[in-house]
């Protein structure tokens, strides 16, 4: 059985721009960036054959590929998909003080504490076995050949680590910015990343 996948990260939202911590426990729209991220990801890739989208369950992720869902590709939401929780520091400013404790934090995942997390937060360990759920789900349904992909920054890195079988403490060598791709082939029970970061479909936005 073979499946291709495009996995993409969300538009901008306000928050991504004022540097606000935005997990799962935050519920924010796309920005007017974010909204012209979306439309040019869906002018470059909308004459893909798509025969499902699968969003987070988060309203950022459902914006990013409405042009799909308009066109009547079959949608699904699946908790598996929805960002990391930060914790306590959902929803807060990136304080001096804040920042110092992602940054232990990070330290920490790359060192292999992936077990570690913020209060009340997600570890990467608990990340990865909602996002198993969801991958396994995905694979099982056998009429499903070409699948577009939308979730979050952090847990599309933690996701790709899975999918590819890295260990998760190096989440971080792979880059992202909204609505960047990373295209795999899914083959003999194998992920391969095919297309890594491709982030073509917004030269014109750039070039602004």
């Amino acid at each position: 059985m073979k499946k291709t996948f495009y996995f993409i990260r969300h538009g901008q939202t306000d928050l991504n721009l004022k540097g606000i911590v935005q997990g799962r426990g935050v519920d924010s729209p796309l920005n007017e960036t974010g909204m012209a991220q979306a439309q040019a990801f869906f002018e470059r890739y909308n004459t893909v054959p798509f025969d499902k989208v699968y969003t987070s369950t988060l309203l950022r992720t459902h914006q990013t590929v409405q042009g799909f869902i308009d066109q009547n590709v079959p949608w699904e939401q699946l908790v598996g998909l929805d960002e990391i929780s930060w914790g306590i520091y959902e929803g807060k400013e990136q304080t001096p003080e804040l920042l110092s404790g992602f940054e232990q934090l990070v330290a920490a995942w790359r060192n292999g504490e992936l077990d570690v997390s913020i209060e009340n937060g997600e570890s990467p360990n608990a990340l990865m076995e909602r996002q198993q759920l969801a991958l396994d789900h995905m694979l099982a349904q056998a009429n499903e050949e070409n699948i577009l992909v939308c979730m979050h920054g952090r847990a599309l890195r933690i996701m790709l680590c899975l999918m590819t079988a890295i260990d998760a403490r190096y989440m971080d060598d792979f880059p992202h910015t909204n609505t960047a791709l990373y295209k795999l082939l899914y083959n003999n029970g194998q992920f391969e990343i095919i297309d890594h970061y491709n982030t073509d479909h917004l030269e014109a936005l750039m070039n602004e």
